[in-house]
């Protein structure tokens, strides 16, 4: 059974989620089918927008720690350069994705979405970075959040030493836009994708591909130095605590 759902609504494709037992957290499976999905739809002439969002009770809990159980921090380091890949591509595709989120946008998952084009949130969506307080920096998209806002702030939200819901989020550029009171994240990211889609497919590709290098910067070289940062972090008693809790070799 997919654990990514992807329909289509006219021009405007809905990629979710779908792993509610595990909080939708970023396991293998799914992040690869994730890579399939986007380049599948950004191929796809009769798709003009697509959005991203995820099954209740929220939009992403990060990576699954629990289905790297048994592996190695080389393991966990490639899984989380493979997430860090597919999160970069958004920005060179030529399909502008809204992200929806709605109940939380957690660590990877909290990147995830702010590595879409568009990001539209919930009120009381939990936004958090809670890698730090368990060890460890994050291992991948620190560059977009100083895309999005700055690297004074960008490095307070990855100290992660408080949560923020989807009205800060929103006040700090994380999020484009909320929900309105009434309103699903849902309804509303598509009506922000329907918007997109209805500009004509060239010059939104052609917006996309100008502004992608400011956006990502130099977001691969980030990542790679981010992770190898991430694998130093594995060995402090409070990292290798984390890890032994939830199985993770060390």
């Amino acid at each position: 059974m997919s654990e990514l759902d992807v329909k289509q609504v006219e021009a405007v494709a809905v990629l979710t989620l779908d792993r509610p037992k595990r909080r939708n957290a970023i396991g293998a499976e799914v992040i690869s089918d994730l890579a399939e999905a986007l380049a599948g739809l950004d191929a796809d002439a009769s798709v003009h927008a697509i959005v991203l969002t995820g099954t209740a009770p929220g939009f992403c809990a990060g990576s699954d720690l629990k289905e790297l159980a048994g592996t190695d921090l080389a393991g966990m380091m490639a899984h989380e350069a493979h997430t860090a890949a597919v999160a970069r591509s958004i920005a060179l595709m030529s399909t502008p994705v809204v992200a929806a989120v709605d109940g939380f946008a957690l660590g990877g998952g909290f990147v995830l979405a702010i590595s879409c084009d568009v990001v539209v949130s919930s009120a009381a969506a939990r936004w958090h970075l809670p890698e730090v307080t368990i060890g460890w920096i994050p291992p991948w998209g620190l560059q977009t959040i100083v895309a999005r806002v700055g690297p004074v702030a960008a490095r307070r939200l990855t100290w992660g030493a408080e949560a923020f819901d989807g009205r800060e989020a929103h006040r700090l550029g994380i999020a484009d836009y909320l929900a309105a009171e009434g309103e699903s994240v849902l309804e509303a990211a598509l009506g922000h994708a329907g918007r997109l889609a209805a500009l004509p497919p060239p010059a939104v590709a052609s917006t996309k591909q100008f502004f992608a290098p400011m956006a990502a910067g130099a977001g691969e070289a980030a990542d790679a130095w981010a992770n190898r940062l991430f694998a130093g972090n594995c060995a402090h008693p409070v990292a290798k605590a984390t890890l032994a809790r939830f199985g993770v070799k060390s």
